[in-house]
């Protein structure tokens, strides 16, 4: 007698097999849905902040020690990469080119600069806030002469680069701390004199130390870095520019 025939049972399709027939597949198993990546918390964007922020400082001081040398046409990226010790494809990642380096290096300078200048105020007396500020952009011309050295080379060339800034930002201070000048001339505080000429009398004898530092040296054998030599150079403009200024009797 025959031995009866079983009928073939046919095996359940797996997920990918249903997926691809049109089958559907068994309640059981269901795709997982993929999770997007977890955002980073505010600790690790700060961090990450901070990591970049130091980066770009580090090839920043590079591009000023070397554009105060060789100038924008003299330098390429390649020789700033050298010097901030990273691949000339990692100071792309935060520079577009080396004209967009340059830039952001005079605005670097730019702000520093002019940060003494900020600090005037009506509400001061003018001898203490003038001293100040002879003190302080002598500190600037002491602790970073390269800085100096790159904006005026820059002055000598036109400002192709930089015009737009001065135009803006610069004007604009001026402007506005020539009106705080007027007003301590107004009250007697100050001799009579035009605010601009007393502002570029003020950067010209501070920035000399730094521009023409060579020749400093040369004729006096010392610089700014000579403590002593620097708080004589600071109590010389002071008395200079505030005997000029200041009312008489």
């Amino acid at each position: 007698m025959p031995t009866p025939k079983h009928p073939a049972t046919t095996p359940k399709p797996s997920v990918k097999t249903a997926v691809k027939a049109g089958v559907k597949a068994s309640p059981k198993a269901k795709i997982k849905p993929t999770r997007a990546p977890a955002m980073p918390g505010p600790a690790a964007q700060a961090r990450r902040q901070r990591q970049t922020d130091d980066k770009r400082g580090v090839i920043l001081a590079a591009a000023l020690a070397e554009f105060s040398r060789f100038g924008l046409h003299g330098t390429s990226l390649d020789q700033v990469a050298a010097r901030a010790d990273v691949s000339k494809g990692n100071l792309l990642y935060y520079f577009a080119g080396k004209e967009a380096l340059y830039v952001d290096v005079l605005r670097e300078l730019l702000a520093v600069w002019l940060a003494p200048l900020r600090g005037f105020s009506v509400a001061q007396e003018p001898r203490e806030a003038i001293a100040d500020y002879i003190r302080k952009k002598l500190v600037v011309s002491r602790d970073q002469p390269e800085a100096s050295r790159l904006f005026c080379l820059e002055m000598v060339q036109g400002a192709p680069l930089l015009r737009d800034e001065l135009g803006r930002e610069l004007r604009e201070l001026v402007a506005h701390k020539s009106t705080v000048i007027r007003a301590w001339v107004r009250a007697g505080k100050l001799a009579p004199v035009d605010p601009h000429h007393l502002i570029f009398t003020l950067w010209a004898t501070t920035q000399h130390y730094a521009d023409f530092g060579v020749q400093v040296e040369a004729i006096t054998g010392k610089t700014l870095a000579d403590a002593a030599f620097f708080e004589q150079v600071v109590d010389n403009l002071q008395r200079i520019v505030l005997q000029g200024i200041l009312p008489k009797g």
